[in-house]
C-alpha cells in the first residue's frame, strides 16, 4: 500500500514553481549520476538500424512570449490576489502505470510580504503563514508549528522556506514579483498552441514553452490574462510523470486584513525548528520531553 503520509509530504514539497524546480531537479540528477563510464560507441546506421531523428530547431514565437508577458504584467499589477490551486501529480503504482494524487491549496497574498497557503490533499493538511514579521508552517494533524523570522519579500521568503525547511509551492511563479523573468529563464522554445474554451469556464490561449529541464503548457485567460491551468513534464524524469495545476476562484485586489496572514495556532502547538521534514520528528520528540 502506498504511504499517504509520505505522499502528503511529497505533495506539500512539490516544485517551487515549475520552472524554479527545474534547476533543483537538474542538480539532483547530476549528483545521483556522477561521472560514470563512457557509453559504448554507437554503431553506424544500417538498413536495419534507423538513423536518429534530426534535432528539432528551437522555436521562439513572439506572440507566445507576448502572452506570457501579458500574464505576468497582470499578476504584477495586483497588490493582492487570492485563488485556488488544485494540483495533480503522479506516483508510480506497483503495476507500473502511474497513480494520480491531488492537493488543493487556498492561496491569499498581499505584496510585498504577506502570504497564506492552506493545503488539503491525499495526505496530511498543511498551513503556511507569512505576516511580514514571521513565517509559520503548521501541521494540523500533528499539531506541530515551526516559526522563523520573515524575510522582507515574498520572493525571499519562498527561497528561505525551501532552503531551510524544504517548503515550496507549485504555484510560486504566480506569486513572484516578476513571473515573466522566472518563466522565461533559460527559455529555448515558446510557441502558441491555439485557443481553448474548456478550461476554467472561459476562453484561453494555450502557450507551450520549455527550457533544458522542463516542458510546460499554460492556459491564459483571453480577457483577464490570468493563468488558468499549467502542465509540466521534466526532461530528466525517466518516467515522464506529469504535473498539472488548475487555478480557479481568482480575485484580483481583494480587501485583506493583517489578521488574514497570522495564526494563533502556533501558541498552543508543539514547537519544532524551522527545518527540513526529516529533522522534525526528532525535534518534536525532544520538545515533548521538556
Amino acid at each position: 500500500m502506498i504511504d499517504l503520509h509520505h505522499l502528503g509530504r511529497r505533495a506539500a514539497m512539490l516544485v517551487a514553481g515549475f520552472f524554479l524546480a527545474a534547476g533543483m531537479q537538474a542538480q539532483a540528477a547530476d549528483a545521483a549520476g556522477g561521472k560514470g563510464a563512457k557509453p559504448a560507441k554507437a554503431a553506424p546506421p544500417t538498413s536495419s538500424t534507423a538513423a536518429p531523428a534530426a534535432a528539432v530547431k528551437p522555436i521562439l514565437e513572439q506572440r507566445a512570449l507576448d502572452l506570457l508577458k501579458a500574464m505576468s504584467d497582470r499578476l504584477m499589477a495586483a497588490r493582492s490576489l487570492s485563488f485556488t490551486a488544485q494540483v495533480t501529480y503522479e506516483h508510480p503504482s506497483r503495476l507500473g502505470p502511474p497513480l494520480a494524487f491531488m492537493t488543493m491549496s487556498e492561496v491569499l497574498m498581499q505584496r510585498p510580504d504577506r502570504l497564506r497557503v492552506l493545503t488539503l490533499g491525499d495526505g496530511p493538511a498543511s498551513e503556511f503563514y507569512l505576516d511580514g514579521k514571521t513565517m509559520t508552517a503548521y501541521s494540523p494533524a500533528e499539531n506541530f508549528a515551526a516559526v522563523a523570522a520573515a524575510p522582507a519579500t515574498i520572493d525571499e521568503a519562498l527561497k528561505v522556506a525551501f532552503r531551510d525547511a524544504g517548503i515550496y509551492f507549485p504555484f510560486a511563479d504566480v506569486l513572484l514579483a516578476d513571473p515573466y523573468a522566472s518563466l522565461t529563464a533559460g527559455l529555448v522554445n515558446a510557441f502558441l498552441v491555439g485557443q481553448s474554451k474548456v478550461v476554467g469556464g472561459t476562453t484561453t490561449q494555450v502557450v507551450a514553452f520549455a527550457n533544458n529541464e522542463v516542458f510546460m503548457q499554460v492556459w491564459i485567460g483571453t480577457e483577464d490574462k490570468l493563468p488558468r491551468m499549467m502542465r509540466a513534464v521534466y526532461r530528466r524524469d525517466p518516467l515522464r510523470q506529469r504535473h498539472q495545476m488548475e487555478l480557479s476562484n481568482w480575485k484580483v485586489d481583494p480587501v485583506v486584513a493583517a489578521t488574514d496572514f497570522a495564526t494563533a495556532k502556533s501558541a498552543t502547538a508543539v514547537a519544532i525548528p524551522f527545518a527540513h521534514p526529516a529533522a522534525k520528528p526528532a525535534a518534536a520528540a525532544a520538545a515533548r520531553s521538556q
